[in-house]
């Protein structure tokens, strides 16, 4: 048997495993850091004899994306392996690889504890240590049912009758076993850089209604340098948690009182927001927008004519007026499309851009919440242009530039991701269809790189998503493009074209920064609470070293705020050092001292929180310093922006 491994054509005895063909086409060095082979787009074990079909196998290397992926998922076995011979009465139920790490929910009696995880820590690398094969056999389902019902595993039995397959694989190493498609890596020994992070609940299969299990996270890497940058990466972190700055700062805060996912915003948050949103209008503006706003509630006929009822209902909140049923919006697509039938539009009067920040409200289940990132109530820059077929592309590509300029101004990388047509979806294949090519050739138009997520589009059309990594090289999803073909045609959106015929025209949801408190607490962790000068709630804090520099103190701070930077004295009675660690403390862009120096020369003493420090200036000199500050950032991402106050 002819096969060809990495480029190279090599013969193989008839039964050969993967292992043995790699061996053939790599370097001694090379096969030591593989951990599955690849035939086409199927992942197979290294024991697993080379399928007779197979032209061509490919190593896959512990340091690629789907080598990762499998060393983590071994590592949850090796993790549950553990967990049994520490626990026996625990019953396992499921254990996958996620993004950095992974996962497996236990049944046990009592809340596992850090001196638990590190037992089983402990636990695992002796395993590792006895480096044990993984080996995989086939069971009819009778059989796997039987198999599991002997090990009292009923958590299993239940998987394998709610999936209804004839035949499925079973791994074992040592005398753990578990229901699992793979693959898994050779051995254990091959799993050296892993570390057991926390214990958190979660329902059986997500369901409220289920059973509560303990959640057992991990991360895993191909190499121990590997696990140590990323649990330094954890580590700043958890410094930069917007919910910890968010109270340090005195930004924002929840209260069971008012409820889960609604959040207090505190004056100095408050202006935060008014600024990000007032420069969002500006920006909106200059680019043809119209700004608009409809109503918190609409009638739930509303609702089920978009369709939002047959497949959003279980996000939405609902209220009754006057014995009338009425949806509280999750979105605010339908108060734009009312907006756009006031007056019958010509094909001259596109596209119409209709942009809002509009509050809406989603059920999020309670143990998703989480500080401002997920949330119940909140503020999204929401926008629809309303535009002709042939404009289409033009309009998609201008949202992608806005939110390239806005990207490239805040510093962040982004990629860009096309989802398509899910299960649960409204509308023809043909405008499926037609949307899907229309986000397809805006993207090629752009030049740049994206990916496929498929069957994750929006249940009325495909997107496009824009996902920024942070200063820690997280990823999170804010601005998306939404092409809709179905709700125009729901709402008999139309325009009068050259023809002085009706047309129906194409409807684009999109927002920029997405909610906006999600945005505001990425900006918080990327920025470690140092928000950029222009969007500091407070600018610049003059610190007097006594009362005797008072009334230059009240001078200097009229003075600032006529010029619209934002600045607060610090009166108090308490020492110069004390004041500063303060303003340092509260990530307070500019520190101005004033002392008996400064009031007799008319200037201040700048400090500045990068350690940047002037020393002393006149008073319009620190200003100018301040406002250049301010501007630096919209000068940087090629943007025109002034703000004051």
């Amino acid at each position: 048997m002819q096969i060809e491994v990495s480029g190279k054509q090599v013969e193989l005895a008839e039964g050969a495993v993967c292992a043995d063909a790699l061996k053939e086409g790599l370097s001694k060095k090379q096969f030591k850091n593989v951990v599955v082979a690849k035939c086409g787009d199927t992942l197979l074990d290294l024991t697993t004899a080379v399928p007779t079909t197979c032209t061509t196998l490919e190593p896959v290397f512990a340091d690629s994306e789907e080598g990762l992926e499998v060393i983590r998922h071994s590592t949850a076995h090796l993790m549950a392996e553990a967990v049994k011979k520490l626990f026996p009465s625990a019953q396992v139920t499921i254990g996958p690889a996620i993004k950095d790490g992974f996962y497996y929910d236990f049944d046990y009696e009592r809340p596992f504890t850090p001196e638990d995880l590190e037992a089983i820590e402990k636990e695992m690398l002796s395993s590792v240590g006895a480096n044990k094969d993984f080996s995989c056999q086939t069971m009819s389902a009778d059989e796997a049912k039987k198999y599991f019902a002997e090990m009292d595993e009923s958590y299993k039995q239940e998987l394998i009758d709610d999936l209804g397959a004839e035949q499925y694989s079973v791994y074992t190493h040592g005398d753990f076993a578990d229901l699992c498609r793979g693959p898994h890596v050779a051995r254990t020994g091959m799993l050296k850089a892993f570390k057991l992070l926390s214990v958190a609940g979660a329902y059986w299969r997500g369901d409220e209604k289920n059973k509560m299990l303990q959640r057992i996270y991990g991360t895993a890497w191909n190499d121990p340098k590997a696990l140590k940058k990323h649990l330094n990466r954890l580590e700043e972190a958890k410094k930069r948690d917007h919910r910890k700055l968010g109270t340090q700062l005195d930004l924002f805060s929840t209260h069971d009182d008012v409820g889960g996912g609604m959040i207090l915003w505190h004056p100095k948050g408050g202006l935060v927001r008014a600024i990000l949103e007032d420069w969002e209008r500006k920006e909106h503006l200059k680019r043809g927008y119209q700004i608009v706003q409809g109503p918190l509630i609409l009638k739930r006929e509303l609702w089920e004519k978009s369709g939002h009822y047959d497949n959003y209902r279980e996000n939405m909140y609902f209220t009754e007026i006057d014995e009338q049923a009425y949806g509280i919006k999750p979105m605010n697509c339908l108060s734009h499309m009312l907006i756009y039938k006031r007056k019958l539009m010509s094909y001259r009067d596109l596209p119409q851009r209709y942009f809002e920040l509009g509050v809406v409200h989603r059920h999020e289940k309670s143990g998703v919440l989480h500080g401002l990132m997920r949330v119940r109530s909140f503020t999204q820059d929401d926008a629809h242009l309303i535009c002709r077929k042939d404009q289409l592309q033009d309009e998609i590509l201008g949202v992608y530039n806005f939110v390239s300029d806005i990207m490239n101004m805040f510093g962040f990388e982004f990629e860009a991701e096309l989802s398509t047509r899910p299960e649960k979806s409204v509308g023809s294949d043909e405008d499926w269809e037609l949307a899907t090519k229309a986000l397809t050739e805006a993207l090629d138009a752009t030049g740049k790189d994206y990916s496929i997520n498929e069957g994750d589009g929006a249940f009325y059309g495909p997107k496009i998503d824009i996902i920024l990594k942070d200063s820690l090289e997280r990823r999170w999803q804010c601005a998306t493009i939404q092409c809709d073909f179905t709700l125009p045609e729901r709402f008999d959106l139309v325009y009068v074209g050259e023809d002085g015929e009706r047309h129906r025209p194409v409807m684009l949801h999109r927002v920029i920064l997405g909610s906006i408190e999600r945005f505001i607490g990425v900006l918080i962790e990327h920025f470690a609470g140092a928000l950029p000068v222009w969007l500091a709630p407070v600018q610049a804090r003059l610190v007097n070293v006594t009362d005797a520099q008072l009334d230059f103190m009240k001078e200097a701070e009229a003075f600032f705020l006529s010029k619209g930077i934002r600045v607060e004295a610090d009166t108090r009675n308490e020492k110069l050092g004390y004041k500063i660690r303060e303003a340092q403390v509260e990530k307070i862009p500019y520190m101005l001292v004033i002392g008996d120096k400064e009031v007799e020369a008319g200037c201040v003493n700048i400090r500045s929180r990068d350690g940047e420090d002037p020393g002393m200036v006149t008073l319009e000199e620190a200003a100018q310093l301040i406002l250049d500050a301010a501007k630096a950032p919209f000068e940087a991402g090629g943007m025109s922006y002034s703000f004051s106050g």
